[in-house]
């Protein structure tokens, strides 16, 4: 069998060994939806009157038009809280001693990583699509965005959750426990608080908006609303490329290092 058949072979048995882990402990990837899912319907039915006004301007309250606004950060916010999983994941393998029984074992060595990286995207698509369900129910719509847009907003989703999966796997490594894994990756969560997702950039203090103009979830968030919205997206495309990017090769050699340089 050729090396790269070997490691096709060993990247999906760590796959499905971490989906099996999600399947039977389902507490810890619910917990994570949960926040996002209370973030919209808190912002929409609470504050949705009065986020909307200063949004629309004259128009008056709009909640629907809030929802539209609001939806775009709410999903990459819901791959945030997804990765997070994946750090506590990563690092209770490296704690509880099976990494080293990996290591004693013929198996491509990069196939560990490998699978919780593809069992994350996958775990994050699905997050996505029931944040998105819950949003369509409560009144969001995209009427406007052709196929094209849907195929590559959901391609600008997949890559942003290949990213900060990278990065959740870095800081999983790097963490002593799952407290500590799942403190480190907080920014995941914190971040998109920070951006243009409940409120423009332009609303914010002067020395704040650079802050959360140029961080990588704001030029995402922009991106996907220019798809599915048909707002203006300007330079945001190439900015969110460029963070995803960026961030996933980071991500894959900072994790790979500390991986293969691991005395556990």
């Amino acid at each position: 069998m050729s090396s790269l058949a070997l490691a096709v072979r060993d990247s999906s048995t760590m796959l499905r060994r971490n989906l099996l882990h999600a399947r039977r402990y389902p507490s810890l990837t619910l917990n994570l939806l949960l926040t996002p899912i209370m973030l919209l319907l808190l912002f929409v039915y609470v504050f949705g009157d009065t986020m909307s006004a200063g949004i629309v301007g004259g128009g008056g309250p709009d909640r629907s038009a809030y929802i539209a606004y609001l939806v775009p950060g709410l999903l990459l916010m819901t791959i945030g809280s997804t990765t997070i999983g994946t750090a506590v994941s990563v690092s209770n393998d490296m704690s509880e001693g099976i990494i080293a029984r990996f290591r004693t074992m013929a198996i491509h060595r990069p196939s560990v990583l490998v699978g919780h990286v593809v069992g994350s995207v996958l775990q994050s698509v699905i997050s996505v699509v029931l944040v998105g369900a819950v949003a369509v129910a409560i009144g969001f719509r995209s009427t406007d965005a052709t196929a094209m847009e849907w195929l590559a907003a959901f391609g600008l989703l997949v890559l942003f959750a290949l990213a900060l999966t990278w990065i959740a796997v870095g800081m999983g490594l790097i963490s002593p426990n799952a407290e500590a894994a799942s403190n480190n990756a907080m920014p995941l969560i914190f971040l998109p608080l920070i951006s243009s997702a409940f409120v423009p950039v332009g609303s914010m203090p002067g020395w704040f908006q650079p802050v959360a103009e140029y961080q990588p979830f704001t030029p995402a968030i922009e991106t996907l609303r220019g798809l599915l919205l048909g707002t203006e997206i300007g330079h945001n495309g190439w900015l969110a490329i460029a963070w995803c990017l960026g961030l996933a090769v980071l991500g894959y050699f900072w994790s790979t290092a500390k991986f293969n340089s691991d005395p556990k």
